[in-house]
């Protein structure tokens, strides 16, 4: 049988290069070919086949997608057709529900896993909206559905201030908010790595001395956090429900509730830095052992399957 080959677009800066070659090698030990490179901004489609610099993508046996800041609709269009035809990582389905808060939380919510308390509402329901803040002792969090490090989220403290917001709520293209309850937590989470439902490592973030927001893009540091076993089951629930063969998931500790709450399930979870290597975040090995174990067995039972 030829030799499998496996296409890979992976984020560049913060050491994901050398991250890269690592993978390409441990792959290459395995006779798995490596294409790289493979960013779907560049791709056409065209009588049947998606076209990335050369590469026809359904000839190939996976696909990891593995760049969270370079996405556009274009590109998760190409994703979602290229996963009906191959195995991607993460797989499409699961990546779509946890780039959506609002279903993530929805859907972890009836399987018993707390996360903080949310209200989805039409963009006109200004009752909703009210009715949201003074319930939950007039703070709440407004977050985008989608997104990432942080970008977009906003504290609303007491109904005037949701007032003074209203005018301009009113005339965005947003179809609905979703809101969600202002957690009292110790300005801390946890990050927790998960592969092929194995715990990789966790670390937390610290919010700035004067903000909320945990989010590196925020301003938040990180450190070295050891995890308890409950925050562990916790992650791989959270990650098994929502389908994820990589996730990472974040918890914080609700003060006022007594209970760890899941705030997000983040699909391309970053490998360690360079930076935060030698702070003590050891498990950018395991984990990379652990994507090339997930990639060799995926691309194996694929070609069982057509053989």
């Amino acid at each position: 049988m030829a030799l499998a080959n496996v296409g890979l677009w992976l984020y560049e800066n913060g050491g994901g290069a050398q991250i890269q070659n690592k993978m390409v090698d441990a792959l290459k030990q395995r006779d798995i070919n490596c294409i790289t490179g493979l960013n779907l901004r560049d791709a056409y489609a065209r009588d049947g086949n998606i076209f990335c610099n050369n590469t026809i993508m359904e000839d190939l046996d996976l696909f990891l997608s593995y760049n969270a800041g370079q996405q556009s609709q274009y590109q998760l269009y190409l994703y979602e057709a290229i996963s009906q035809s191959i195995p991607t990582i993460n797989n499409y389905a699961a990546f779509a529900l946890s780039e959506d808060k609002f279903k993530t939380s929805h859907l972890l919510n009836n399987h018993s896993i707390a996360t903080p308390e949310y209200r989805l509402c039409h963009k006109n329901d200004t009752h909703g909206l009210k009715t949201a803040i003074k319930d939950w002792g007039g703070k709440l969090v407004y977050k985008p559905t989608d997104g990432w490090g942080g970008a977009g989220i906003v504290k609303i403290e007491g109904e005037q201030a949701l007032d003074m917001l209203l005018p301009f709520l009113s005339r965005t293209d947003l179809r609905y908010f979703y809101l969600e309850r202002f957690i009292d937590y110790d300005n801390t989470d946890y990050r927790i790595d998960i592969v092929d439902g194995q715990l990789i490592g966790c670390y937390g973030r610290k919010a700035p001395k004067d903000d909320w927001k945990t989010n590196i893009t925020s301003g938040g540091s990180i450190f070295v956090r050891e995890p308890n076993d409950e925050v562990v089951a916790l992650a791989k629930k959270a990650a098994a429900l929502a389908g994820l063969e990589i996730a990472g998931v974040d918890l914080i500790y609700d003060r006022e509730q007594e209970r760890y709450v899941v705030l997000e399930i983040n699909s391309i979870p970053a490998f360690a830095t360079p930076e935060q290597e030698k702070l003590g975040l050891n498990f950018n090995n395991k984990k990379l052992d652990a994507i090339v174990n997930l990639i060799d067995r995926t691309v194996s039972q694929s070609r069982s399957k057509v053989a």
